[in-house]
C-alpha cells in the first residue's frame, strides 16, 4: 500500500530520490550543492529541519529552518489571504413595468450600493396578468437600467424572457 502524501514541503528524510541539494542555511546564505546526507547532518547538528523548498529545480533547494515554525507562519498567511478574499454575491432588485420614479430612484440607489460592495446584481422585472401583452415596456425599463449603470457595471447577461419574468444581470467594473 502507497504511502499517504503529506500536506506542504517535504523534510528532513522525507526528501527521498535526490543526491545532491542546494543548501541555504538559517542566515540565508547559499551553501551551493552538497549531498544530501551531508545537508541533512548539518540541519541536525545545527537543531533544524532541512525543508525542501523548491523541489523541481536541479538540484533541489533545500533550507535550514524550523519546520513547525514554518509550517506554523505558512498557515497564518493562508488564513490572512482567505479573510481578504471577498465572495461575489449575487444581490436580486425585482421591479414591475409599471414602477413609479420614487420606486424606481429608490431601486437604483440600492443597485449602486451593491456595485460599491462589489456584487453582482440581478434585475428581475416581473410581468403580472395582461402584463405579458406589453413587454416591450418592460424591455426599456431593464434597458434604462443598463444605461444608468453604464459607468459602475457591465452586463454579464442580457436581458431575457423566462416565462413570465424578464432577466438581465449586471456585474460590477
Amino acid at each position: 500500500m502507497p504511502v499517504p502524501q503529506k500536506e506542504g514541503p517535504r523534510a528532513n528524510r522525507d526528501i527521498r530520490g535526490v543526491r545532491d541539494v542546494q543548501l541555504i542555511d538559517q542566515e540565508g546564505q547559499n551553501r551551493g550543492a552538497i549531498p544530501f546526507a551531508d545537508a541533512l547532518r548539518i540541519a541536525e547538528e545545527a537543531g533544524l529541519d532541512l525543508v525542501e523548498i523548491a523541489p523541481n529545480s536541479v538540484p533541489p533547494v533545500c533550507k535550514l529552518l524550523d519546520y513547525g515554525r514554518f509550517r506554523f507562519l505558512e498557515q497564518k498567511k493562508q488564513a490572512e489571504a482567505r479573510k481578504k478574499q471577498k465572495t461575489v454575491e449575487v444581490k436580486e432588485i425585482k421591479l414591475r413595468p409599471g414602477i413609479d420614479k420614487h420606486d424606481y430612484d429608490v431601486k437604483m440607489k440600492a443597485v449602486q450600493r451593491f456595485f460599491e460592495e462589489g456584487d453582482k446584481v440581478k434585475v428581475t422585472l416581473r410581468f403580472r396578468g395582461r402584463e405579458m401583452a406589453h413587454q416591450d415596456l418592460g424591455l426599456r425599463l431593464l434597458e434604462r437600467v443598463k444605461a444608468e449603470t453604464a459607468e459602475l457595471a457591465k452586463v454579464e447577461s442580457e436581458p431575457m424572457l423566462e416565462g413570465r419574468q424578464m432577466i438581465m444581470i449586471l456585474a460590477p467594473r
